[in-house]
């Protein structure tokens, strides 16, 4: 049997495979096709979920993701990349061409097209969701009909974020920069009262921000991890009340630092400073359960005084619980479409009947503008979330177009109405 990451969901389908080719994939899908089998494509396996799920065939796209199916354009403006290869893994092609991206999750563990299609993200008031970095998309369609869309065409919007429901991603293309350097500092002592009474100015600290609390004291911010390129410098904290940590944290207090990347103020390459762990070591057992609600930053403030004013019924379920920000984008489904976001993510002990008995509570506290990620354990309805999309629809008959028989509509995607 195999499960996810999390161990907290084991797959249903009745084969999983992983092609070595193209011709492998097509196959696959015109075999599906001709059972009327549904499809879905799994990545690294780290949704809390069964976004990936399905009775029929689950396809893995890791036997294509090898790194010499890498390729830089002349212009070295972008970069084409199968679609499964892992952020961790695309890293050191880049790196060889002094090459970088705007922006990493705090995982490099997890597959390109994955997270995208799930509206993962960075963090910083003026970096976007990993979608952003998209400026092409292959799709191998239901019909089998092979598919190209970049930026600013007509469905490009509405496929980035495509949760697998319109196709197979194959290839992505990204936007690439030149290399640069970043160095991070964990600060610790900073209050929430100043904290949201100058939010901007806390998280326009540095180029990505994240404030980590286990909500055993709602008075107090465990930590802020601040994360500037050495091109410029930080935001004095210490009219926070912050001071620099004596030594390296992991972002659980107590926890072994040594799988972070580093941090004291100590300049490094991009990629090994923008995640909050590094691609040689596992973060965790992945004994956890994770949960994330992003809200606009016009309710930031609101949505973390109602987390706040559970943090008794929060803390004896949490690990630790991550506020970090992002720009808004145009994607249909990305969690930040149409605002300026904020993101409040929940690691949780593995108790998922506790976890999900929790969750209606926190959701119905969160302002109305709280969107769950796609990838992570949830408890509102389908037609709640659509109702947060304003171009939903949109997605919706787009989808219709793509996939007019359900080939890739398992049953996550059938609770949210498409």
């Amino acid at each position: 049997m195999t499960t996810n990451w999390a161990g907290n969901l084991t797959y249903r389908a009745a084969r999983i495979v992983e092609p070595i080719d193209e011709a492998e994939l097509s196959a696959i899908l015109d075999r599906a096709r001709g059972d009327g089998t549904t499809v879905r494509v799994l990545g690294s396996r780290h949704s809390f979920n069964d976004v990936a799920d399905t009775d029929g065939v689950i396809i893995s796209l890791a036997g294509l993701a090898t790194a010499d199916r890498v390729s830089v354009a002349p212009d070295r403006q972008t970069v084409r990349i199968p679609a499964g290869i892992r952020y961790g893994d695309l890293v050191p092609v880049l790196e060889r061409e002094g090459l970088a991206l705007a922006n990493l999750a705090s995982l490099p563990h997890i597959s390109v097209a994955g997270a995208v299609q799930t509206g993962t993200h960075g963090s910083g008031d003026r970096v976007g969701a990993l979608g952003t970095q998209v400026a092409g998309v292959e799709l191998l369609t239901a019909a089998g009909e092979r598919m190209t869309l970049t930026r600013g065409e007509d469905g490009f919007d509405g496929v980035v974020v495509g949760l697998g429901a319109l196709g197979i991603v194959t290839h992505l293309t990204l936007d690439a920069l030149p290399h640069f350097t970043v160095a991070q500092t964990v600060f610790e002592g900073v209050r929430w009262d100043d904290a949201l009474s100058r939010f901007d100015e806390l998280t326009g600290a540095g180029d990505s921000v994240s404030l980590f609390t286990r909500w055993t004291d709602a008075d107090v911010i465990d930590q802020v991890w601040v994360k500037s390129r050495t091109t410029s410098d930080p935001d004095d904290l210490s009219t926070f009340g912050a001071r620099a940590a004596d030594g390296p944290r992991h972002p659980i207090p107590g926890i072994d630092p040594t799988p972070c990347t580093a941090q004291e103020g100590v300049p490094g390459p991009w990629y090994d400073r923008l995640p909050h762990f590094r691609l040689a070591f596992t973060p965790s057992a992945g004994e956890e359960l994770q949960s994330e609600y992003l809200v606009a930053r016009a309710d930031a403030v609101a949505a973390i005084q109602a987390v706040r004013g559970l943090a008794d019924r929060i803390a004896p379920l949490l690990l630790t619980c991550e506020v970090r920000t992002m720009a808004a984008d145009d994607l249909w489904l990305s969690p930040a479409y149409g605002r300026p976001t904020v993101g409040i993510h929940f690691t949780w002990q593995r108790d998922e009947a506790a976890v999900r008995a929790l969750l209606p509570t926190l959701e119905a506290a969160l302002p109305a503008s709280a969107r769950p990620h796609w990838g992570k354990v949830f408890t509102m309805p389908g037609d709640e979330i659509r109702r947060r999309y304003p171009r939903f629809d949109d997605f919706s008959a787009l989808r219709a177009r793509l996939d007019p028989d359900r080939r890739f509509v398992g049953d996550y995607l059938a609770r949210l109405g498409l």
